[in-house]
């Protein structure tokens, strides 16, 4: 039997089992044994779960697992967490870091107690204005690869009666997020690795984001790469300028901020809270055991 310290923490209602790799066997964790961990049944429950470890070139590295137990994509909630971690567990000194993601470099900034900022450095592809079919219509939709791929849809533009071109949604409560997001993610089109997709609403004070996202398969409270994917296409389609603050479904705010490089948003930052929710020790052998603290 192995015994595991993990600390549970979330980014604006994201939340994710974080472990320190130096505590771990050399074997790792299976998949199944992190998809035990985040099931929220029989687990600790989290949309993902977070080890960092000691790297040679970096203050640190953040290996990323959604809560099917798969490797995950960039996550900027999560990245956000990760920084608040490694400074509790001696990574590095100050209020500033470099780590690695999937062999990229990043950089975070420890600004207070409750609040971190990732560097998420400049946007892969953006599209903007094509139709995606789904919920028996055409639905107008934009997409931004932010380290993860991101289908970013206006609520406006999505029909609550196909045979109306009137019946847009104008409050994005209502939107049918698991559905409709379910079957954007999973649409042919966008096979094998699928993507996320975040429904949005543009208001004086900033944007009302809700997101699908995939390795989940449900809902999240918060998305970071996301909440940056909306801001891209509000400034790319509406000239939205930064900082741009985003309302999550959590009832938090994230700050996204860019500069403007040949008319694309670029060294994009990401802050928000980060939290710790509790710790406990994992117990792992035929049977998974948790016990909080």
């Amino acid at each position: 039997m192995i015994k595991i310290e993990f600390m549970k923490m979330n980014g604006a209602g994201n939340d994710f089992v974080m472990i320190d790799g130096r505590s771990l066997p050399d074997t790792g964790l299976s998949k199944d044994i992190i998809h035990r961990i985040c099931d929220r049944r029989r687990g600790a429950g989290a949309d993902g779960l977070i080890i960092i470890k000691p790297s040679d070139r970096a203050d640190f590295e953040m290996e990323y697992y959604n809560a099917d137990g798969g490797p995950g994509s960039l996550c900027g909630n999560g990245a956000r967490a990760a920084i608040k971690f490694a400074k509790m567990k001696n990574y590095f000194e100050g209020k500033s870091t470099r780590f690695v993601v999937n062999g990229v470099y990043y950089k975070g900034e420890y600004i207070d107690e409750n609040l971190m900022q990732f560097f998420a450095g400049n946007p892969g592809k953006t599209k903007l204005d094509f139709r995606i079919k789904a919920a028996a219509q055409l639905i107008n939709s934009h997409f931004a690869d932010t380290g993860s791929p991101h289908a970013v849809i206006e609520i406006k533009d999505i029909l609550q009666n196909p045979k109306d071109p009137r019946s847009g949604f104008t409050d994005i409560s209502e939107i049918p997020v698991y559905e409709l997001g379910k079957e954007i993610r999973f649409s042919k089109d966008f096979a094998p690795g699928g993507l996320n997709v975040n429904f949005i609403q543009i208001k004086d004070e900033g944007i009302f984001v809700r997101t699908y996202e995939r390795g989940v398969e449900d809902e999240t409270l918060a998305c970071g790469t996301g909440s940056i994917a909306s801001a891209i296409v509000a400034n790319l389609k509406y000239k939205l300028p930064s900082p741009v603050t985003i309302f999550t479904r959590g009832g938090d705010t994230l700050k996204v901020e860019f500069e403007k490089k040949d008319g694309i948003p670029a060294d994009i930052r990401l802050s928000g809270p980060a939290e710790i929710n509790y710790t406990g020790t994992f117990e792992i052998n035929n049977n998974l055991k948790s016990e909080k603290e």
